[in-house]
């Protein structure tokens, strides 16, 4: 047998054991049969003594695990795990840093070779293994071992935050304090509560295959079940539609619509009508569906899979009878927790105990994070290392902001998010006091800020917030929650409802922007490397009739109003530029010449590619102004996608590059006097606000979530003051000591009420 298919075999073993002790032993055995050592034991780092532990070994003595314990740096097991990097011994008590423990048996033992255990850079353990005759471990026999710690540091990193791993926890599946699971960001906020989990409500899996005894009464039992799901997801839509508006109610209709007879139900039906009884029916073709949206690379199409799933779980619950079960329970703050979260699930507890939701599976782009989003509910998306059982009824605090889900939190932790929790609630207030005056530094200098919209429910948060116009509105939402290209009468009902209420206050509208993270059920974008791929103007250019029919609804929908501006994502040539100028000039001459009243609206461009960073003044000649998408660029100028937990960490918008590209923007921008704004992030953190502030930005966009905290850091700063905080931030050559400096200044400006601590990683 191939090592590698040695190691795939440990591995099958390891993961299906019952706990960590189990597969700790699992694999010093095999580990020891399969290099033919006669030793092999595991050390790992208990945090609560700081030691390293023996907890598992084949060949020495049995009676040592858990006593044996070791100094972070003490021995050759301290050594391997101070360098961080495999330790291989002819004679290893000739090595400087051997100690001989009594009672270990291992003095009969010389050779050595020990492997660092290591998960997201921190050293986690050892793997050793040992022999009596004296050799150097040959380079397959070394990269063997370092291949099996590189596995076992993922079984320990899951154990680890259930506090499986640790020597002197008196009960090992009991959650330990602060058990922190990182995922993705789906909503913005803190929420903290008690952790509910939600299951599914039937397995399709457990459905055998039956020949139906009578057709016509398995097609009467299912036409019954769809009745009564649709029943239930009207009744979920009504309950949630005192949160929601327009276009994100329209997301229940998608669900409604996929159990029309033309989708799910007619193949369903067709299967009965072959024989096949009603719950094999359903199975088959709901397996069939997800399978297909499991394949595919896109995000967005993915997620319709999990939608698909739910509502077969939904109709095979109502065939088997289990939905006229009692109503759960719920407490008076719930951190809905599921597998795959779907939006129907947030119909199941009562709104106004709702303060947050965890999904395992799924991303930022799911029609849940999309519904978190509009109705301000903290989430947190693509938790892959939870474990749902071990979670519930537990305490929990979600961090929607950076992405994180705390487990058993310990006072220290409770009172860390009780001060953001309550700072959110005082700048708030703060902003109902002032949401009417400018964004006006202490000596007179005033910057607009704008909101970043998408959905009908912006518009209204914005306006309460005293936002100052539309500095970004993603005019792909509504593509994204219908299961075809929406009317040209669709699109002008859309558009004026995002004009109107801000008249005469600007909004600018981005042409279609789809591809890479963002795509349409009904055009799909299969790609490789979709980030880099068919998206944003090239999209639209390639497809001049799609984007024809939105100019034309956007400018008919600012008749009367005029205060339309429309900008251009993922530019990177005046190629680009000037063929979709081309195309915004037709449609107006086309309306003009219909007897539309109009006014040509001012053109720009995003900024969101290092290329367009140095076109900078070409592309203000032939544009009104420019805005810079400071989310993609940082993404792409730090080649880090966000939303990867194995890397998000490396995404930062304080980079000195990210930066430096920021102010060579608007310095070029400004050469031509072309007005620039930001729309990202970074413009909605107080201390980023500060920085493009003194950078001569023209315009702030944001989540209007964000407005009062940006305010009150302008109002609370002079630009002499702003300017001192970009030389500082310009003077150091990482992104932390940026942010750990910037806060300090933050705190000596009297604003500290608008930076969070920042929690140790």
């Amino acid at each position: 047998m191939s090592m590698l298919a040695v190691l795939r075999k440990i591995v099958q073993e390891v993961n299906s054991a019952s706990d960590l002790n189990t597969a700790l032993e699992i694999i010093v055995k095999r580990v020891q049969q399969t290099m033919n050592t006669e030793v092999c034991s595991v050390y790992l780092f208990d945090a609560l003594t700081e030691q390293y532990v023996l907890m598992a070994t084949e060949g020495l003595n049995p009676e040592a695990v858990g006593k044996i314990r070791l100094a972070p740096s003490e021995g050759v097991v301290g050594t391997v795990a101070v360098r961080a990097e495999p330790l291989n011994l002819e004679n290893v008590a000739a090595h400087p840093s051997y100690r001989f423990i009594t009672g270990s048996g291992e003095e009969q033992f010389h050779s050595f070779l020990g492997a660092p255990i290591i998960n997201q850079r921190k050293v986690l353990g050892v793997l050793v293994v040992q022999q009596k005759q004296r050799r150097r471990f040959d380079e397959s026999e070394e990269a063997f071992l370092v291949t099996m710690s590189a596995q076992l540091a993922g079984v320990i990193a899951h154990n680890e935050v259930t506090g499986g791993n640790r020597v002197n926890a008196d009960s090992p599946s009991q959650l330990r304090q602060d058990a922190r699971y990182d995922g993705v960001s789906g909503a913005p906020g803190v929420g903290v509560g008690t952790a509910v989990v939600i299951a599914p409500l039937a397995n399709l899996d457990a459905v055998p295959d039956q020949q139906a005894e009578d057709i016509d009464a398995e097609l009467k039992h299912f036409r019954a079940a769809l009745s009564r799901v649709r029943h239930d997801i009207k009744v979920v839509g009504r309950s949630l539609a005192r949160r929601l508006k327009g276009e994100e109610q329209a997301l229940f209709d998608v669900y409604l619509r996929m159990l029309d007879d033309s989708a799910l139900a007619g193949e369903i039906e067709q299967q009965i009508l072959q024989g096949q009884w009603a719950q094999g029916a359903l199975r088959r073709v709901v397996q069939s569906h997800v399978r297909e949206f499991e394949m595919m690379d896109d995000l967005y199409l993915r997620e319709r899979g999990t939608d698909i799933k739910d509502l077969g779980r939904r109709v095979l619950a109502c065939l088997q009878e289990n939905v006229c079960h009692l109503p759960m329970q719920f407490p008076d703050q719930v951190v809905l927790v599921a597998e795959e979260l779907t939006a129907s699930m947030l119909g199941e507890v009562p709104i106004e105990k709702l303060v947050g939701l965890v999904s395992v599976m799924g991303s930022g782009n799911s029609h849940c994070a999309i519904l978190a989003r509009s109705m301000g509910i903290p989430t947190v998306m693509g938790v892959v290392d939870l474990s749902t059982i071990t979670v519930h009824n537990q305490p929990v605090i979600i961090d929607g902001f950076s992405g994180r889900l705390f487990v058993n939190p310990s006072e220290q932790l409770n009172r860390y998010y009780d001060v953001i929790v309550r700072e959110e609630l005082l700048l708030s207030k703060g902003l109902e006091q002032m949401r009417d005056l400018p964004a006006e530094t202490l000596d007179g200098h005033q910057i607009p800020l704008c909101v970043n919209t998408g959905l009908v429910t912006d518009v209204a948060l914005a306006l309460v917030r005293g936002a100052e116009g539309v500095g970004l509105y993603r005019s792909e939402v509504p593509f994204m929650i219908k299961e075809f290209f929406p009317s040209e009468a669709e699109q002008i009902d859309s558009y004026r409802r995002q004009l109107l209420p801000f008249a005469p206050r600007p909004v600018t509208m981005r042409t279609l922007d789809i591809g890479g993270d963002k795509s349409l059920p009904y055009f799909p974008i299969d790609e490789a490397n979709p980030s880099l791929g068919w998206r944003g103007i090239r999209v639209t250019l390639d497809h001049p009739e799609i984007c024809l029919v939105q100019v034309r609804a956007m400018l008919q929908a600012s008749e009367g109003l005029d205060n339309l501006r429309i900008m251009l994502p993922m530019v990177s040539s005046v190629v680009e530029i000037d063929e979709a100028v081309a195309l915004i000039d037709q449609a107006f001459a086309e309306l003009i010449e219909d007897g539309c009243r109009l006014v040509r609206p001012k053109i720009g461009v995003m900024i969101e590619v290092p290329a367009a960073v140095y076109q900078v003044r070409s592309f203000a000649r032939r544009v009104d102004f420019l805005s810079v998408g400071s989310n993609d660029l940082t993404q792409y100028l730090l080649a880090v996608d966000r939303n990867n937990p194995r890397v998000a960490s490396l995404y930062n918008s304080y980079h000195p590059a990210v930066l430096t590209a920021l102010l060579r923007i608007v310095v070029e921008a400004h050469k031509e006097k072309v007005q620039v704004s930001i729309c990202g992030e970074l413009a909605g953190d107080p201390v980023g606000a500060i920085l493009m502030l003194a950078m001569g930005y023209d315009m702030l966009s944001m989540s209007s979530t964000s407005l009062g905290k940006v305010k009150s850091a302008i109002r609370g700063i002079t630009l002499d003051q702003a300017q001192l905080f970009l030389d500082t931030a310009l003077s150091f050559d990482d992104p932390l000591s940026v942010q750990k400096a910037l806060g300090t200044m933050l705190v000596d400006a009297g604003l500290g009420r608008l930076s969070r601590p920042q929690l140790q990683p």
